[in-house]
């Protein structure tokens, strides 16, 4: 078995979601769950099929984005995974719909932030093992910091 990570830089103003899933209707499901939240939101779905034609299944509403997230996809490529690349929405909007996908399995992560995903490789394929999401911490917020993250929570609409 081989370690490996694949380093993943979200493009400026856009946020990802990394899961796996086990059924090749998950693009389809994925899409209608993007457009039936907001009808702003512009997106890219790629879906590693794992069994069959073993293809990158794809669809979304922006073909920039439909690229980014193939590229990864392929990158990646771990068996039933997924990927959304997508702007003009956060991923709090689609998590609990996306988690209620009867085909959707786990969520690895939903960030804007630089992304490694660690896989392990066999003679079989690939898996994700887990993902390092971001930075680690640099200290712990004070009482300036609590006020701005209030403030920011206020700002983009989530605390009256």
């Amino acid at each position: 078995m081989e370690l490996q990570s694949v380093s993943l830089e979200i493009p400026q103003g856009c946020n990802l979601i990394l899961g796996q899933t086990h059924f090749i209707k998950t693009v389809e499901d994925l899409y209608e769950i993007m457009v039936g939240i907001s009808a702003q939101v512009q997106f890219g779905i790629a879906f590693c099929e794992a069994s069959g034609d073993c293809l990158i299944r794809i669809a979304s509403n922006d073909l920039s984005l439909q690229e980014i997230a193939t590229r990864y996809a392929q990158s990646i490529g771990a068996g039933h995974s997924f990927l959304i690349v997508f702007r003009q929405a956060y991923p709090i909007n689609f998590l609990n719909a996306i988690k209620q996908c009867p085909e959707v399995c786990t969520i690895y992560c939903a960030t804007a932030n630089p992304v490694q995903v660690i896989l392990a490789e066999t003679g079989q394929g690939r898996g994700i093992l887990g993902i390092i999401d971001g930075f680690s911490p640099q200290g712990i917020e004070t009482t300036e910091d609590v006020n701005a993250r209030h403030n920011l929570l206020r700002h983009i609409g989530y605390k009256l």
